[in-house]
């Protein structure tokens, strides 16, 4: 409480702080006159407590309006973003039983396991895609004495390869069926100029569409006892007497050879107990270890002449073991595909 002099009376200023605000009372002598015995001094006591108490309340009250209005604009808030939750669910829900969907036709237009094993009794696919659907694609076809196999790995993965990979199909299937082009090197470029057609075409926008495939592909002369192999970027892994041969493909990606250039056939002979591994670059590309590092084509090498001895089942079992150890924790970086048969086996 602070007072001045007027006059011949004093005017006495009270100061309260309520919540952080300054609230001043000025009484003055000169309007009322207290004595310490007066009973206007219990008056102004009173006054002044209650007018305190009313401050004190005000302010508290508008403090509770504020919060309350904050309150309910979070709630609002909140409310939004539980709807926006709800529907990307839903999206993603959609989203993903089409994929599963897409998989399925996929997956029918895939020759399966077994139907491979009809034509190699000692064979196996191990085939894991990075998203459902896959940019990786197989194929096996028997004409005449000879049986094809395909392996090819499409631009990308997901949806936009297994689009791809579903051209790609057509493609090999009119050209050994329809148009009867049976050597290797001969298939790769006519897919080659199919995929240059389909995807260099220009568009409205302006922009050219440039994707395609590598690919490996082997014809099988089972009576010839003979394997003719051409590849695009795809090598074919031979094992015979314990020893890795790799049979290269050319740096030619089909549907990116505008040029045209012819892609190379390769002819062996094939005995006994030669096992032939055709992958794409998902198992080799792998991230993991403990350095985090590429898996690379010198493990695999190793990988393969470690496990080729054993039951085709028990290699595939081991390679699907061991890249799930490899990643550690990382995420797959792409579809991968590994293929291995032995075309004639002691025994059968």
């Amino acid at each position: 409480m602070q007072y001045l002099m007027k006059g011949n009376f004093y005017t006495y200023c009270f100061l309260f702080i309520v919540n952080g605000e300054l609230f001043p009372i000025m009484i003055s002598e000169e309007n009322l006159i207290i004595s310490s015995a007066s009973p206007y001094r219990f008056i102004l006591y009173g006054a002044m407590l209650i007018a305190f108490v009313y401050l004190l309340v005000m302010s508290q009250t508008r403090s509770l309006i504020k919060a309350r209005k904050l309150l309910k604009e979070k709630e609002k808030a909140l409310d939004h973003v539980e709807k926006q939750k709800v529907e990307l669910e839903l999206r993603d829900k959609d989203m993903t039983d089409s994929l599963v969907y897409a998989q399925r036709i996929q997956e029918a237009l895939l020759p399966s396991e077994a139907y491979f094993r009809k034509h190699f009794k000692d064979s196996f696919i191990f085939y894991r895609p990075k998203n459902i659907v896959s940019g990786d694609f197989y194929w096996i076809e028997e004409k005449g004495d000879k049986i094809f196999i395909v392996a090819a790995d499409c631009t990308g993965h997901g949806v936009p390869g297994a689009l791809m990979s579903m051209i790609g199909l057509e493609i090999i299937e009119k050209t050994i069926n329809e148009d009867n082009i049976e050597t290797p090197s001969l298939i790769l470029a006519v897919m080659n100029k199919g995929l240059e057609k389909t995807f260099s075409r220009e568009k409205n926008i302006g922009t050219i569409i440039r994707d395609g495939m590598d690919i490996g592909l082997c014809v099988i002369d089972l009576k010839r006892k003979k394997i003719e192999y051409s590849g695009a970027f795809f090598p074919l892994y031979l094992i015979r007497d314990n020893s890795l041969i790799e049979i290269k493909g050319d740096k030619l990606i089909i549907g990116m050879n505008p040029a045209g250039l012819s892609y190379t056939n390769h002819e062996l002979d094939i005995r006994e107990n030669d096992i032939f591994y055709i992958f794409s670059d998902g198992y080799v590309d792998q991230f993991g270890g403990r350095e985090n590092k590429k898996f690379m084509y010198r493990r695999f090498r190793y990988l393969l002449t470690t496990i080729h001895s054993f039951p085709m089942n028990d290699q595939k079992s081991i390679l699907e073991d061991n890249i799930k150890t490899w990643m550690a924790g990382n995420d797959q970086i792409d579809d991968i595909m590994v293929i291995g048969f032995r075309p004639l086996v002691s025994g059968y």
